[in-house]
């Protein structure tokens, strides 16, 4: 499917600040962006730039006063993600460099303090796919979506025991429950194509039999049309806007839409 995707960020800045954007997808296996703008008021200088994990960025120095960035990008996707049961658990002395730093514990992923928990729902299913999948399903079970009573600095831990709270923190129970299996599992921002409501969206990969596959803990059925912005280790590394001053987000608005 070829999506437009597009989020509009209004503020008030009351002191100059700087700020650091995360909101440009960019092509990759899963995904080919074939166009893309950011536009910001007033037009002030940007350094674009990727961080350690290959996303895009953009710095800039915001003055006193309105502000507003969008960015609109289309991109072409899969309507379905991959599912593979048979992707078996790779044990960590021969997995990829680059996986390793999404196998130990991160800010909002203390997997080391889940092992038990993770042993109990797996305990059933084969090492790999099927335990990812069971965890996934444990949490679409047993936590409450619901707005309001997590908050930014919520934990994967304090989120398996108040077990109520948004798609970040289902990503990083998910996120961290893996991490406890030796299996790494990263975090991923984007756009899902009918996602109700609205908004960017929060899920996470797990690293089994030889590639990443996507799950989302929020959703029944595994559920394709997506497009990617960041790939991290936790929420702290794939924040949309990173300020560093006194500026205040009046608007968000995000929207996702079939073109032909």
């Amino acid at each position: 499917m070829k999506l437009q995707v597009s989020c509009q960020l209004d503020y008030q800045v009351h002191e100059n600040a700087a700020l650091i954007l995360m909101l440009r997808p960019q092509s990759g296996i899963k995904q080919e962006i074939v166009e893309g703008s950011l536009v910001i008021t007033p037009q002030i200088p940007i350094v674009d730039y990727k961080d350690h994990y290959g996303n895009l960025c953009n710095r800039l120095l915001v003055p006193v006063g309105p502000f507003s960035v969008k960015t609109t990008s289309i991109g072409i996707t899969n309507d379905t993600i991959e599912v593979d049961y048979n992707a078996g658990l790779i044990s960590v002395e021969n997995l990829p460099a680059e996986t390793l730093v999404y196998i130990v514990p991160s800010r909002y992923c203390e997997s080391d303090k889940l092992s038990s928990l993770a042993y109990e729902i797996t305990q059933n299913f084969s090492p790999g796919y099927p335990q990812v999948e069971a965890i996934r399903q444990w949490i679409k079970a047993n936590i409450r979506y619901e707005y309001g009573h997590s908050l930014p600095t919520t934990s994967a831990y304090e989120m398996a025991q108040t077990r109520i709270g948004v798609c970040r923190d289902f990503s990083h129970l998910g996120i961290s429950l893996c991490r406890a299996l030796n299996i790494p599992a990263r975090m991923v921002v984007g756009y899902l194509h009918e996602l109700n409501p609205m908004d960017l969206h929060a899920w996470f990969e797990a690293y089994v039999g030889d590639r990443w596959y996507t799950f989302d803990a929020t959703q029944d059925v595994p559920k394709g049309n997506r497009i990617v912005i960041a790939y991290g280790r936790d929420a702290s590394d794939v924040a949309f806007a990173t300020q560093f001053g006194n500026m205040e987000l009046l608007n968000m608005q995000v929207t996702v839409e079939a073109v032909l």
